[in-house]
């Protein structure tokens, strides 16, 4: 009984902190932004992302040949929505509103993956799951409905729309991931096919960039920046899947856009009001709600 409480435990750190990572980078895209153009700065997230993967690439580059066709377009689809698609959406989407417009938008991702959880995996909803997933919803969400942005636009908003959808697909479809690869493995195949669909447009923005202007404390937040969105947080979250249900994991994306709200607090200088606090009292109790479930049989011995 200990072994399983310290595995769901586990699962659960570090699911929660992919999504503090997912929520950072996508707040600190912003401040990236003025530097690099939105093609550009995916380009060479990627890139730095895929030197930093070396090692991991050449464990895997003799088992390639034994994945079957199937699974390597499962990789692709997955490689496509959950990090080509999602990385060019968020950072248009950013570009064009601003940290406080796409907190509220990724606050439905809890209730997005709920749902996309239980159409495609055929997973049920236990009432306090649901309880935790309105919760989640309601208290991020006030993170920004306090007050008005000028910045927002419709065009951005739209593209915040498009990468929560990516997000949902991403979380929802990686579970059928987690039975045949490693975490290290979905990580590689993902940022490797990032790079391949980026680098045609990448190529053609960076023609039109003046890179003198690119101070190094800039470069050395884009390695960071690249490192923990297309390594770190990847591997975290693959590994998480091993131990927790899709439906459960999905309520844990409610740190995604806390932890963008609290750098919007901390680095971007915005009011910490009520609705902070209400958000994280509602998170905690969602979080809370869901991690105190037993875990179903089939996840309590996961590798």
């Amino acid at each position: 009984m200990g072994s399983t409480s310290h595995f769901s435990w586990r699962g659960y750190a570090l699911l929660m902190g992919s999504m503090l990572l997912v929520g950072a980078y996508v707040a600190f895209s912003k401040a990236l932004l003025p530097y690099f153009s939105p093609f550009v700065l995916a380009w060479l997230r990627f890139i730095i992302a895929a030197v930093f993967m070396a090692p991991w690439l050449l464990e895997w580059r003799g088992q390639w040949r034994a994945v079957s066709r199937m699974n390597r377009w499962v990789l692709f689809g997955m490689s496509f929505f959950g990090n080509f698609l999602f990385t060019i959406c968020m950072l248009f989407g950013v570009a064009n509103t601003s940290v406080s417009a796409a907190g509220i938008i990724m606050s439905l991702l809890p209730a997005t993956i709920a749902l996309f959880s239980v159409f495609f995996l055929k997973e049920r909803l236990s009432a306090a799951v649901i309880l935790a997933i309105v919760l989640a919803v309601c208290g991020v969400a006030s993170l920004s409905f306090n007050k008005a942005d000028a910045s927002q636009t419709l065009l951005g908003n739209a593209l915040m729309v498009g990468a929560l959808a990516c997000e949902a697909m991403y979380v929802v479809g990686a579970k059928h991931l987690t039975a045949g690869f490693s975490a290290k493995q979905i990580a590689v195949s993902m940022n490797t096919t990032g790079l391949l669909l980026t680098t045609p447009l990448g190529l053609w923005q960076a023609n039109q960039m003046d890179w003198s202007r690119v101070p190094w404390s800039a470069w050395l937040s884009l390695a960071l920046y690249a490192v923990a969105a297309s390594q770190i947080a990847p591997w975290l979250w693959f590994r998480g899947l091993k131990h927790i249900p899709a439906n459960r994991a999905g309520v844990l994306t409610v740190a995604l856009p806390i932890s963008s709200a609290a750098i919007g607090v901390f680095w971007f200088k915005e009011l910490l009001t009520t609705a902070h606090v209400f958000a994280f009292v509602c998170a905690l109790l969602g979080v809370w709600l869901v991690t105190r479930q037993p875990l179903q049989k089939n996840f309590k011995k996961a590798a």
